[in-house]
Parts: C-alpha cells; structure tokens; sequence
C-alpha cells in the first residue's frame, strides 16, 4: 500500500514518518508533498491508498484537497493532521468522507490507530470492489452464451412473446420481425489444416467467424452459435433494403483476410416471418450440408441447385467384403488397389455432399468393429453416430472448401493398415495395440487428450477403443488418464512454492476448480487438504 504526507512543514512530516509503524500495515511506499497542489499531482500519479493531511496550507489548502478527493478519488481513505480544531473544518472533514481527524501534535498511538482503521477499512472495500468487479467480468462473459441460448430456442421453434420481447432488448431484434433471411455455416466443413491450427480451441474459432459477421451485420442482423449444434453458426439478417448474397459476400471476404480460408453458406430460399425461423434454419442446414464439394461455381448454397442429382447413393459397404481381405493381406499395394478403385467411383458420381462423407465414416466405423469382433468371437451391441455436425468425422476440405482427394485417399489407406494391424493381432490372440494406446496417454498426460484425439491417432473407432481398453484395463480410457494425472499431480503436490492452479496446469488440467473436483473423486479430499497431510 502507498500513502502521502501533506504538510508545508518539512519537520511535521518527518515526524509523521518516525510515529507511523508503517511496515504492521502493509505500507511500502510514503510520498510527501508540501501543499495540495502538489498532492494532486502526486495522486494522479501515485495513486496511494490513504493521505494524511495538514488544513493549511498555501496555494491548495486541506478543505480544497479534501473536495478535490471526494469527488475525483473518493476511495483513498483520508486523515486529517491539524493544528486547528475548527468545528467547520471537522465538519468538512467528515462530509467530504475523511476517516479521522487528528490534532497536533499527534501521538503514536493515536495515528497508528487512525492507520490502523484506514488500512482495513481500504482492504474491506477493496475486496468488494474486486468481487463486483469479478461477477461484473462472469456477467459479460456469460451474455454472449445466453443471447446463444434465446436465439437457439427462438430457431428450434419457440416464439414466445416473452422470447421475442427479450431480444429486442437485448440484441435490438426489431419487433414484430416483419421479415428475416436465414443462412448458416458451419466450422467442421472449414480448412483441414485451420481446423487442425485450432485442435482444443474450437470456442476460440467460434468467437472469431461470429465476431467478423456481427461486424459486417452491425444493427442489420446477427450471428450466433446454435448451441444444439456442434459446428453450426446461423446468421439473421432482417435488413429488407440491402443484398444477403453481398453481405454474405463481405462476410466470406473476411473470414478468408482473418484466417486464409474460404467458408460456403447453406441459405432458405425466400424471406421470412419470425414464426418461420425454424424451418428457414431447416433448409439452410440442409442446403449446406448436401452441396457438392466438387462444385467450384458458388460458395452460397440453396436446396435443389446442383446440377447433378444422384439416383442411387454410393455405400462404402458395397464394398466390405474386398476391403476385410485387403486389410487381412497386410499389403501395401493392395491397400493402395482398393483405395484407388473406391476413389473413382466416387469421381465418377459428380458430386459429393458433407452428408455422404459423414455417412461413410460411419460405414466404416461399423463394418471395423463388426469385423473385429467377429474374430475376437465377442458379440456386442453396434452403435453408430450420425451426427453430421460431430467434429470427429475430418471433411478433408480444403481452404476453398472442397474435397480434397489426396487426403481422403490417405485417410482409407491409412485405415485399412490400422485395421490390417489389428486383425493380425486378433488372429494371434493377442491385444498389444490397446498397450500401445496406454502407453500412449502415459506419455502425453499433460496434454489435451480425448478419446477422439486417440482414435483420430491410431486410425480405430472411439466406440472400438472405449470397448477394448475397459475389457483390458478394467477402467475406461479418460479414467485411466485421470488416474495418472492425479498420481503426478499428488508428487508436485509435496512443493510448497507451487500454487494448486500450477499444479493442475502441469497435469493436463486447464480448470483449478475441474481439477480439484477429479482429485476429491480419487481420492476423498482435496489437493488443499492433501498438501496439509503430507506438511
């Protein structure tokens, strides 16, 4: 804490400085000025906590000093020194919020009292100030998310008056939404390589394309987050005198300046009314999520408009049988046949959607695991995802948004060698690659590890993987981790100068409180109460 001496008498001062125990009240630094005008120079420049002032003085007095506090610095916490005691200038005192007032000559105890209940006083309302200030920062942080919130229940079919009356407020929604324009976007079909720059940042990526679109929208429109969505931000435009086609234009052209990728909008056909946002929403996922990424003419997609129509969906189980007996042979070259021929089926179509890339994976996902259990001779139930916004299906786009062969072809051969690898295993009776998965995770603890990162890693299923691991571990994977963090975790622990947030950074935990949450799971107490037993 700081504190300033104001008093044109150099011996008064000094006397202050021997009286006042300034080190029992956590005072580090004392200023001095002779007069008020130096004083306010000195606290514009300071910014002490508490000053201890003379009433007269020359130039700048201690009542001007006093008003000139009150008004500009009401928190630094004022006593008076004088020589005169004055009912008016008590009564100015204490008007003007002065702590105490104080006669001369002043005695030790006396001031260091006075000290005393400023010093606390100040760290009372400092504390609350920092508290307000820390709900003031949660508040904004939060309403980001809740404005997400009213207009994912506003585009999944809720108009409620009251809906509709809080977006007005708070976003400046017009009412009544005499008409509105609907797009969206998606940031899984974005840049491969921008997605992979962006692994663990997902809300980061989301924060800066809704930023660039609410910029160009301003009081037009806005973009949110659908948060039943993994990937999609919609975009409200609600302007009937300008062009959606150009805004989403300017908004393309942004996002390619800011992150050096193209992005492709999925748009309802025509102008609607607030009661309709729903099913706007409905056919701009649609549209987007069934263009074609080998069409190069447009970034803005409608329902109907590719030129080629498919009669009879192309399905990877066509081919399952070829696919097992290649990755049984364990060849290379005829990893590299059987890849080549499936990709020229796929460019003799002309088109292919978002939709039907997903729907492959999931082909694969569940012809592997049924091929793996059945030479395991283990039965099980299957699952398969179908969402076409889950993160974990790689598009393979490139920057402009289109498929990118070379990728997917890496992507098959590299699936049939893991498979080719496991089954060879299987056939030998012998499961080291779930070893090697654990082994894994025990070397990168400290990272941000999911179950998909490891699938994504070793080229299996998460469903495959979870299952395997539990059978050979007894625990799942992410309680395995958990495990070996919190086993680290308690050996940093023993180091006094290491904060807990420190320690839970070190272990691979982003969140002190997620972190503390884990280790009372495992192990009954807190890191707090841990660190004291062992002390």
């Amino acid at each position: 804490m700081k504190v300033l001496i104001v008093d044109d008498e150099k011996h008064v001062r000094n006397a202050i400085n021997l009286l006042a125990d300034w080190k029992t009240y956590g005072i580090t630094e004392v200023a001095e000025a002779s007069d008020g005008e130096q004083a306010v120079s000195l606290i514009e420049t300071l910014s002490p906590q508490i000053v201890l002032t003379d009433m007269k003085m020359p130039r700048k007095d201690g009542a001007e000093l006093l008003t000139w506090l009150h008004t500009n610095r009401p928190h630094i916490k004022v006593i008076v020194i004088s020589g005169h005691d004055e009912f008016e200038y008590v009564r100015h005192t204490i008007r003007t919020g002065g702590m105490d007032y104080l006669l001369k000559p002043v005695k030790a105890d006396i001031l260091n009292e006075a000290l005393n209940n400023a010093t606390n006083c100040w760290l009372k309302e400092e504390e609350a100030r920092q508290r307000l200030t820390q709900q003031s920062i949660e508040v904004n942080e939060m309403k980001p998310h809740y404005v997400d919130k009213l207009l994912t229940d506003l585009v999944t079919g809720q108009t409620r008056r009251d809906l509709l009356n809080q977006l007005h407020e708070d976003i400046h929604m017009p009412m009544p939404l005499s008409s509105c324009s609907v797009a969206v976007l998606s940031i899984s079909q974005l840049d491969q390589k921008l997605l992979e720059k962006f692994q663990g940042q997902t809300m980061l990526l989301f924060f800066i394309i809704s930023n660039i679109c609410n910029e160009l929208l301003k009081s037009k429109g806005i973009a949110f987050r659908h948060l039943n969505s993994s990937s999609e931000i919609v975009i409200f435009y609600w302007d009937d005198r300008g062009s959606f086609t150009n805004l989403l234009k300017g908004i393309d052209d942004g996002i390619y300046a800011t992150l050096n990728c193209r992005v492709h909008f999925g748009v309802a056909t025509k102008r609607i009314l607030a009661e309709q946002l729903s099913q706007a929403y409905i056919e701009a996922s649609k549209a987007l999520w069934s263009r074609n990424l080998l069409d190069y003419s447009s970034r803005v997609h409608v329902l109907g408009d590719t030129s080629i129509q498919l009669t009879r969906p192309l399905r990877l189980t066509t081919f399952e049988e070829q696919l097992r007996l290649t990755a049984l042979s364990g060849k290379q070259e005829q990893f590299e046949l059987i890849t080549e021929k499936w990709l020229d089926h796929i460019r003799k179509l002309g088109i292919v959607t978002p939709e039907q890339l997903i729907e492959w994976d999931n082909e694969w996902d569940w012809m592997q695991i049924k091929w793996f259990e059945s030479e395991s001779k283990e039965t099980h139930t299957i699952e398969r995802e179908t969402s076409r916004n889950d993160f974990s299906h790689p598009l393979h786009l490139n920057e402009d948004g289109l498929l990118q062969f070379e990728q997917l072809s890496d992507q098959m051969k590299n699936r049939l060698g893991a498979a080719s690898k496991i089954l060879t295993q299987l056939h030998k009776k012998d499961h080291l690659f779930i070893h090697d998965i654990a082994k894994y995770v025990e070397n990168h603890f400290q990272e941000d590890i999911s179950l998909q990162d490891v699938a994504s890693r070793f080229f299996l299923s998460r469903e495959y993987i979870a299952r395997k691991f539990k059978q050979e571990y007894g625990v799942t994977l992410l309680d395995y981790l958990s495990r070996i963090r919190i086993d680290k975790s308690k050996i940093l622990l023993h180091n006094p100068h290491l904060r807990i947030a420190q320690v839970a950074e070190m272990v691979g935990y982003q969140d002190e409180k997620y972190f503390s949450k884990v280790f009372k799971k495992l192990e009954g107490i807190n890191p707090g109460e841990y660190r004291k037993d062992q002390a």
